[in-house]
């Protein structure tokens, strides 16, 4: 069977030998026993092993018709409608079991590949053998449920770099050196998120304002293992908790995020997708529809997070005993209609996809992204209802350690509410605060903020896909009819 299990993925991610800093030092014990990592791990891990699980291998994998072997469904390219609702309910399970805390869920790096994939064609009139690594890719990750990570975003030191310096002396992500057998790499790449907790890393950098048009040192796609000589991590601090009890969330979800350093890396050639020609990777990713498919992942997990936050809302207003009072109805009333209209953008998104010229189906983008825009600020307004809700509770809260403590006694007495005990009701505060205000909820917040770019990039995202010729067609008619009437 291609799906790997949980214990596979653990025992791939700890047999790697890479070099990873933390908070001053290289690690060197297996990263599953590692403090920051081995809560998401174990989380992924629970993923994994549910596409083995006999009451969900059916939603979670698909078998495919030339080798009988079950890949995990979210490598499925789409050629129906019923492909993509597929598709969307193995992202729904997912989804149920991080609550949509987990941004970088195998399956977006899958779908990313996936459609990637769809739009190998192109480079066949660019560069043949590029198009054959690139599906080569593809089947590779698929047939060995390759957990993957990307590298887009490079430092700011880097982007000037590409503008005021030579090309001989940038520090921007390039090639530099081209040999038979491969390229040589030097540079560097921030928010790598869960870099360290996958197999294998995809990098390619976003577009810059190179005026290249050929044989563009900066322009390149490729796909490494973890481990090659040269890589280094550089990991940022870590926002998790040991305690399940203290830090919910953390201690299960944490993404780590990563500055990636490549010094002189050599790539293989037949891990290179395309090189020199920044067109071609943008043609890749637009006529690849990355932004429709990544956006149709997107989109199940912010409803699978919604509803994790209804839940905690709700519950935080029955023990505060304000549920009844008309701005808690308010309140929930509008994460319910915020709920259902995500759900109907992503019923939209299925029911108006499409075939593009090689037959994949593609969710209808325009909903797509009228969600992401709405889910960007409306994350923020949820939280400033938790905060709301839980008022001052969210700045005194006893540890696990205080309630096990000679201090216990008065904890249990004074810190009960109305039909909960002190431990269940602080348990509740302790989740609202690390969601509402914590370290991890910060990181969460900043990440659902700028997840598909700013809202200079959204909004000109949006705008675009548009076009406004016939709505204002409609108004010029309407006038005319008008005109006619009274002269």
């Amino acid at each position: 069977m291609a799906v790997k299990s949980g214990k596979e993925y653990i025992e791939r991610i700890d047999r790697q030998q890479i070099k990873i800093w933390y908070q001053g030092k290289t690690i060197q014990r297996p990263l599953s026993s590692h403090p920051a990592f081995n809560g998401l791990m174990k989380t992924q891990a629970e993923m994994y092993d549910m596409q083995h699980q006999q009451k969900t291998i059916e939603q979670m994998t698909f078998q495919s018709g030339t080798d009988g072997e079950r890949y995990g469904l979210s490598f499925l390219a789409p050629r129906s409608k019923e492909d993509l609702v597929r598709r969307r309910i193995m992202m729904e399970l997912w989804a149920g079991k991080h609550h949509g805390f987990l941004g970088r869920s195998p399956d977006y790096m899958n779908t990313t590949l996936m459609s990637l994939y769809t739009a190998a064609h192109l480079l066949q009139e660019y560069n043949p053998e590029y198009e054959n690594n690139l599906k080569k890719y593809y089947e590779y990750c698929r047939s060995q449920d390759i957990t993957l990570s990307h590298a887009f975003i490079q430092p700011f030191a880097s982007r000037l770099s590409e503008v005021v310096d030579e090309v001989e002396d940038s520090i921007t992500a390039k090639v530099v050196e081209r040999k038979e057998n491969g390229i040589v790499v030097n540079g560097a790449f921030m928010m790598a998120t869960q870099a360290a907790t996958c197999d294998e890393i995809l990098v390619i950098p976003s577009p810059l304002p190179s005026m290249m048009e050929q044989d563009n040192p900066y322009a390149f796609a490729f796909a490494v293992p973890n481990d090659l000589e040269g890589m280094t991590f550089i990991c940022r601090e870590s926002y998790s908790g040991s305690s399940q009890y203290d830090h919910p969330l953390s201690s299960r979800f944490e993404e780590m995020d990563a500055m990636v350093i490549f010094d002189h890396v050599f790539i293989p050639r037949n891990r290179i997708f395309y090189l020199g020609n920044q067109e071609i990777g943008e043609r890749l990713f637009s006529e690849g529809n990355f932004h429709s498919h990544a956006g149709h992942q997107v989109l199940t997990r912010y409803i699978a997070k919604t509803e994790f936050l209804l839940g905690l809302i709700s519950k935080l207003s029955d023990e505060q005993n304000i549920a009844l009072e008309a701005v808690t109805m308010e309140r929930i009333s509008r994460i319910l209609t915020m709920l259902e209209n995500l759900k109907a953008l992503r019923l939209a998104s299925e029911m108006m996809a499409e075939p593009d010229a090689k037959g994949y189906y593609v969710p209808a983008h325009k909903p797509l992204i009228a969600a992401t825009m709405q889910y960007s600020s409306f994350y923020q307004e949820m939280l400033g209802m938790l905060q709301d809700i839980s008022s001052s509770n969210l700045v005194m809260l006893p540890s696990e350690t205080d309630l096990g403590s000679d201090a216990g006694g008065f904890i249990r007495l004074y810190l009960k509410g109305q039909d909960s005990s002190a431990c269940d009701r602080i348990s509740l505060f302790r989740l609202s605060w690390e969601l509402a205000i914590g370290p991890f909820g910060g990181r969460q917040r900043q990440f659902e903020r700028f997840f598909f770019g700013n809202t200079r990039a959204l909004t000109s995202r949006m705008y675009n896909v548009y076009s406004l010729d016939k709505y204002k067609t409609m108004i010029d008619e309407f006038l005319q009819r008008g005109e006619t009437q009274v002269f």
